[in-house]
């Protein structure tokens, strides 16, 4: 149930969405046409850093608040979820897996329980969240759905690739949805991709550094902000400071641990509910310390 005393802002998340994706096509098509080699990464880092508000928006989607009408939700929820890309159905199951999973012992990347190879997690935690691999098996499954489906749905997968992964919770739920279901949905983002990839006439090396740098800059904002909080499902994140600016583009999503508990507040509301801001960790201080390697896990906490 959505909190009346805090406004979803739609126009507002509408007027982003329009303003900001066709800038991210202005930085995809430097990064594939730039006039020198400094003009191109300038296009990489812009795509880096943009292309995160069309998923924070999409983030709003998948909660319901993206807009008060259902229907126009679940629209932009669909159109975010194409650009970045993904099945809209795929990313709010998952999203809505890791607020009831968030610190156990099926979703740290920070920790290894003692059961488990310190060098395998290792591996896993620089290769996923810190050099980008996390994002790219985002788009290599939904590429997979449109191709197989019934392989890529099926328990085999689930047992020999998703869990290997890491994913195998999140797979649990999803390979419950109807299979055309996402079919439909990841082909709604091939269509966008493969549209864009000729209006703008993209290379295929500026693509891929574009989109890497973005993979780079997502894969470890979904674990900086919750690396070494407290193993609590609710209060295992982080109000993490940043420069004003880049909290802004990325809509707030730095006030993740004021998220976890009020995740059905609009983004728009988060810095004012975000408390002990000087005495919060910094996205860098945080990041820096994931290169140090994960650590043993502690025990779990009980949200109070």
């Amino acid at each position: 149930m959505k909190n009346v005393d805090y406004a979803i802002p739609e126009k507002l998340n509408s007027a982003i969405f329009v303003l900001v994706v066709p800038l991210t096509w202005y930085f995809l098509w430097l990064a594939s046409h730039g006039s020198s080699f400094g003009v191109v990464l300038i296009g990489a880092f812009g795509f880096a850093l943009f292309h995160n508000t069309p998923f924070a928006l999409l983030h709003e989607a998948v909660h319901g608040i993206f807009s008060n009408n259902k229907t126009i939700n679940n629209l932009f929820g669909h159109l975010c979820a194409a650009t970045f890309p993904t099945s809209f159905t795929m990313q709010r199951i998952a999203h809505e897996g890791h607020h009831q999973r968030n610190r156990t012992d099926s979703e740290m990347y920070d920790y290894y329980l003692p059961h488990e190879s310190k060098v395998k997690r290792n591996f896993m935690l620089y290769s996923g969240n810190l050099l980008g691999l996390y994002w790219f098996c985002i788009p290599f499954v939904n590429a997979l759905i449109l191709i197989a489906p019934q392989f890529a749905t099926s328990h085999w997968f689930l047992e020999n690739v998703a869990r290997k992964l890491g994913f195998g919770p999140y797979f649990e739920d999803i390979i419950k949805v109807s299979t055309v279901r996402l079919w439909l949905e990841a082909l709604l983002a091939l269509v966008y991709q493969v549209a864009i990839w000729y209006l703008l006439d993209l290379t295929w090396q500026g693509w891929l550094l574009a989109h890497w740098f973005f993979a780079i800059h997502w894969s470890a904002l979904q674990y900086v902000d919750h690396a070494w909080s407290p193993r609590d499902v609710i209060n295992g994140a982080w109000n993490l400071r940043v420069h004003p600016i880049f909290r802004l583009i990325a809509l707030n999503y730095y006030c993740h641990l004021t998220h976890h508990q009020k995740p059905l507040i609009p983004w728009i509301y988060l810095p004012r509910l975000t408390k002990n801001e000087a005495q919060n960790p910094t996205f860098w201080e945080m990041y820096f310390s994931l290169w140090k390697g994960v650590r043993p896990a502690p025990p779990m906490v009980e949200s109070l």
